[in-house]
């Protein structure tokens, strides 16, 4: 979908996991942005503007290089083809395979069943709801994570999940770990995780794009 070219602009949420990741990654590139909110919360993403601009109704949306980009880990790696090549992904076949691969176990298997929607209709459906959503969520994303860091006993696994680097899959890793943080998750049993996302809590392109430094 072609767009007017006048500079690069993210529609996020400021605590939406997959609007995070994009942020981080147009960090790690340098690509500058404007971000302009959809407040989930007041539904803006379901209002007649936000669909026209992607009609699944969700965030982010990238308008960059004058096209229209959506779904978050396609818009990484859209970055990491043309902005720099082998910082987001690997330079190896084997390499890239091992990234997505964990990065789609964070991003295809733990974010989709604790997203906005299906936590919304399972709560609607509960005496208590709260108590019900704390429930999922602690399941889910703590289940999720202790075999993601089963997965990180690996020999590519350096001070990152791979390598020495922050790739694709550090970036969906620390939107996870807030997540995991946000409702209380026990992360005991993740050692490996905590140390990477302090890791990453250092480099500047991962702080500035945390919740806190973008909420309005």
């Amino acid at each position: 979908m072609g767009i007017v070219a006048n500079g690069t602009v993210l529609y996020d949420y400021w605590r939406s996991s997959a609007s995070y990741r994009v942020r981080i990654a147009l960090n790690l590139v340098g690509e500058d942005y404007r971000s302009v909110p959809v407040d989930l919360l007041a539904r803006a993403h379901r209002a007649p503007e936000h669909l026209a601009r992607n009609p699944q109704g969700l965030v982010p949306v990238l308008d960059i290089d004058g096209e229209r980009l959506t779904q978050s880990l396609a818009i990484v790696e859209y970055l990491a083809e043309t902005r720099t090549a082998g910082l987001l992904l690997p330079a190896d076949a084997i390499g890239r395979q091992r990234v997505r691969a964990l990065s789609h176990a964070i991003a295809m298997d733990i974010h989709p069943v604790c997203n906005l929607g299906v936590v919304a209709h399972v709560m609607a459906s509960a005496t208590d709801g709260e108590a019900v959503r704390l429930a999922w969520m602690q399941k889910f994303i703590g289940e999720g994570l202790a075999a993601f860091e089963r997965l990180l006993d690996h020999p590519s696994t350096g001070s990152f999940c791979h390598g020495e680097s922050p790739s694709m899959a550090d970036i969906c890793l620390v939107p996870q770990l807030y997540n995991a943080r946000r409702w209380q998750v026990d992360l005991s049993c993740c050692p490996r995780l905590v140390a990477i996302d302090a890791r990453c809590a250092e480099i500047d392109a991962f702080a500035r794009a945390h919740p806190d430094r973008t909420k309005p």
